[in-house]
């Protein structure tokens, strides 16, 4: 049962830390590197739309389980002390008042490109590649 709640802990932190990216973009303290990999870590973790959709057998939980923690984490680790306290408390906040995370427009229609821009460079480079 401990490795039950341990992960309860650890998914809840990392749905705060996702959460706390969202106001750190905002702070002036934060550096622009940090925003800007902050940026594209909070579109693509409060985006309503996942880049592998989790219907597909275990790739679909890849990007939940192993590539937004890293990209958290990584974006964490870049914030100064002082911004990530205050944008921790700030999350906590919203939480408890909001019970839910806020959702990214910009986050769904960047995946929205992406799966566009896949699926032209597949029709434009391997389809011919299969017909020849």
């Amino acid at each position: 049962m401990e490795i039950s709640e341990n992960l309860k802990r650890w998914a809840k932190r990392i749905k705060r830390d996702g959460v706390t990216l969202w106001f750190a973009g905002k702070h002036p303290e934060t550096p622009w590197y940090a925003k800007a990999l902050g940026l594209f870590v909070v579109a693509y973790a409060l985006s309503p739309i996942d880049l592998i959709p989790d219907f597909i057998p275990v790739l679909g939980y890849v990007d939940d389980i192993l590539l937004l923690p890293v990209l958290i984490w990584l974006t964490v680790k870049l914030l100064p002390t002082s911004v990530l306290t205050e944008c921790r408390l700030q999350a906590d906040q919203w939480m408890a008042e909001k019970r839910a995370k806020p959702i990214s427009k910009a986050g769904a229609l960047m995946v929205i490109v992406l799966w566009i821009a896949v699926g032209i460079a597949f029709w434009t480079l391997v389809i011919p590649w299969l017909r020849a």
